[in-house]
């Protein structure tokens, strides 16, 4: 069933970006909305004048005390949450020699745990009430891997895969799942969120140190209006197709199609000594 107006949705990362945008526009269509921060007084100005329809909520996302706090506050107070849109991210990038562990973890706490920490905790109301959707803000960067983003990309990939399968579990139950792919935006991401390794190897500038310089000296250029994103996220919800892949943006359909055609390309070279590893019995005749 599509989003209706008076269904209330829970956003995380909601200070600036995507979430931000996507705060005013779903407060804009009519529906109620559950706003959330780590600071909550850099949100407040989006539900001033919204009472009773609004809440902002202080929420980091690595805090399973906050997660479990916010989600009760959100159902006592508007009986439910039935878009969950889990936005709260940052970006560590540099080369997977050059990043330190304790930051990678840190990084993924918030990416990948703090994500699947709002989901375990929005899914019980959402099974009892047999609907919801949740939307995962993953990246281009889950889709194909680029140098310097390493650790980044790992958090994306898992957000993917942890997506993909949970959208195959929760179907029966009436629960829907929107993986959102965003190319480059202009967004604070690339700005001051991006967390950059201390550690530069010589040996590593061409091949990641030179993206990583294209992509902190473009930040606030990018060509994705995260407005109109945020206009994308709310249609493909409303939707009575919703797909479970929104990709977003022309560079990202462009990363969307070359992680198509590099994976094509490996399996159909290869596909004669793939087959050949099962065991005789089970090989198929395409083996000669």
């Amino acid at each position: 069933m599509p989003a209706q107006l008076s269904d209330v949705w829970f956003i995380t990362g909601c200070s600036s970006g995507f979430g931000r945008e996507l705060a005013k526009l779903v407060l804009d269509r009519g529906y109620q909305a559950v706003i959330t921060a780590r600071d909550p007084r850099t949100i407040q100005d989006l539900t001033a004048g919204q009472e009773g329809r609004a809440l902002a909520l202080k929420l980091d996302v690595t805090n399973k005390a906050e997660v479990a706090e916010a989600v009760k506050t959100a159902q006592s107070t508007f009986g439910g949450i039935d878009v969950l849109v889990n936005n709260a991210g940052y970006g560590y990038v540099g080369a997977v020699e050059e990043c330190e562990e304790d930051e990678v973890r840190a990084m993924v706490d918030t990416n990948f745990f703090g994500l699947a920490r709002m989901i375990r905790a929005a899914l019980p109301g959402m099974r009892k009430r047999r609907r919801g959707c949740i939307v995962n803000i993953s990246s281009n960067g889950g889709l194909l891997a680029f140098p310097g983003f390493g650790y980044y990309n790992a958090t994306k990939f898992a957000v993917e895969g942890l997506s993909v399968a949970l959208a195959q579990e929760v179907a029966p139950l009436g629960i829907k799942v929107l993986l959102v792919e965003p190319g480059p935006f202009r967004t604070d991401w690339a700005g001051r969120s991006l967390r950059r390794a201390s550690e530069r190897i010589p040996e590593y500038a061409e091949t990641a140190g030179v993206p990583l310089d294209r992509l902190m000296s473009g930040s606030g250029k990018q060509v994705g209006d995260p407005v109109r994103a945020g206009e994308a996220i709310i249609k493909a919800v409303e939707s009575e197709n919703m797909p479970l892949h929104l990709v977003l943006g022309k560079l990202a359909v462009e990363t969307a199609r070359s992680a198509i055609e590099i994976l094509q390309r490996d399996v159909d070279a290869w596909e004669e000594v793939a087959l050949r590893a099962d065991y005789p019995e089970h090989q198929t005749t395409a083996v000669k």
